[in-house]
């Protein structure tokens, strides 16, 4: 994962240029052809000119000041993961390879590189690795966190976000402060342009607040904006929500949003996939946008214009099977013209809050969160939810008693039990989708 600006990367427009066409461009089209994580494995493009600088971020608040995870730290392969983690170069692609191939990152990280090389490392790829090895020290990267404060999650970990653990390539380890929920699988993105117009602003605020009356967790990026609005509605409506950032979760970009950082992980949490200190580069952003579309069930673009990074986040969406809503505007308003492209391109057009919620099917979300807390998960659940999961597509009951091998009284009660919960959805005769 990048930790600085690196000699051979791009960086980002100076902050007063700081606008959609930042993270736009932050996305050349080879890299979401091949898909952002691979940002982290590959120089992606040469750097700007003299005039380009990286943005700098800085500390939301003191360490005293923050919550104390509760995670479990006492793994003695968890180091490995941390530093592993901070190797450039090692993507989510990469680190699940070198996991596969080793066992555990202590392993991988105490192996010779020609065995890297042998499990599928490239050699440019191999040299950086052993010179980055000398100069991390795993323990450090532990301590680390245990000073800032600063949770940590694996993908392996049973309580590693249940809709991230389902796209492709999710990050191997989650850092953040504040809390994750299990409520907080009822989450919508909220995500749009970072020069809001009054309209834009509106729109937000409203459906923001009214999701969260229905107890739906709001996912944003902490941006200037949309992002801010977005975050600050939900705080207001005493709702939860949940910031992805592009830099280390110690750290908030734009500065002016730290109290705003500080006010989240009271009510809520900053989730990163880049270790304590990063600092925010082009590379981190499409990778940071992939993060707020893997947490939420859909993605709502409230404002856009034609070259918003919003777009990215949209484009993410639909890759990993997540619904695409768009807020329309005036034709004439460049600011909608983005939203407005991604409408005439199949997103759900969004008038009002209704429409959000029937797509989704959250209309019962209070119950279904009371139904899931009385009654927990079972084997024969678990077993239909991987199939459906697996498939990502609709499932005839007859096919998922023969992939389970459960009778066919089992599966039916078992479905409707799922679909009371609101994990799984009817979409035809006795045929359910994973939702």
């Amino acid at each position: 994962m990048p930790e600085q600006t690196q000699p051979g990367e791009p960086h980002i427009a100076r902050e007063e240029q700081s606008d959609d066409s930042v993270e736009a461009a932050a996305a050349p089209a080879e890299i979401l052809a091949e898909y952002a994580p691979l940002a982290a494995e590959q120089t992606i493009a040469e750097p700007r000119g003299e005039g380009w600088v990286a943005p700098q971020a800085v500390a939301y608040t003191a360490p005293a000041n923050v919550p104390e995870p509760r995670d479990d730290i006492s793994d003695p392969d968890l180091p490995f993961w941390l530093a592993l983690n901070r190797v450039r170069g090692i993507g989510p692609a990469r680190f699940r390879l070198l996991l596969e191939a080793f066992g555990s990152a202590e392993t991988v990280w105490r192996s010779e590189p020609e065995d890297w090389q042998a499990a599928g490392l490239d050699a440019r790829t191999v040299t950086s690795f052993a010179e980055q090895r000398r100069r991390i020290v795993p323990d450090a990267e532990l301590e680390r966190l245990v000073k800032l404060r600063v949770g940590v999650l694996r993908w392996n970990d049973a309580n590693y976000p249940r809709l991230l653990a389902e796209i492709s390539l999710p990050p191997p380890v989650l850092y953040l402060r504040g809390k994750l929920l299990p409520e907080d699988d009822w989450a919508v993105a909220i995500v749009g342009t970072r020069r809001a117009t009054t309209y834009g602003r509106q729109v937000t605020e409203q459906f923001t607040a009214e999701l969260v009356r229905q107890q739906i967790t709001i996912v944003s990026g902490l941006a200037r904006g949309i992002d801010t609005y977005a975050h600050n509605a939900a705080l207001a409506a005493e709702g939860r929500t949940i910031a992805v950032l592009g830099c280390g979760p110690d750290l908030v970009y734009p500065p002016e949003n730290a109290k705003l950082a500080a006010r989240i992980i009271e009510q809520g949490a900053i989730v990163t996939e880049f270790p304590p200190g990063t600092q925010p580069d082009a590379g981190n952003f499409p990778a940071r946008n992939r993060l707020i579309s893997g947490l939420s069930l859909g993605v709502l673009v409230a404002e856009a214009p034609k070259d918003s990074g919003a777009l990215i986040t949209a484009r993410f969406a639909g890759e990993q099977g997540r619904d695409v809503f768009a807020v329309p505007g005036s034709i004439y308003n460049k600011s909608s013209a983005g939203a407005l492209r991604l409408i005439q391109d199949g997103a759900k057009l969004v008038l009002e809050i209704s429409d959000i919620l029937d797509e989704l099917n959250l209309h019962m979300v209070p119950q279904q969160r009371e139904m899931r807390e009385l009654l927990p998960e079972n084997e024969a659940e678990a077993s239909l939810l991987k199939l459906l999961s697996a498939s990502g597509e609709a499932q005839h009951i007859d096919d998922l008693c023969r992939a389970s091998g459960l009778p066919v009284a089992t599966v039916s009660g078992t479905l409707v039990m799922l679909e009371l919960k609101g994990l799984v959805m009817l979409v035809g005769p006795m045929t359910y989708v994973r939702t």
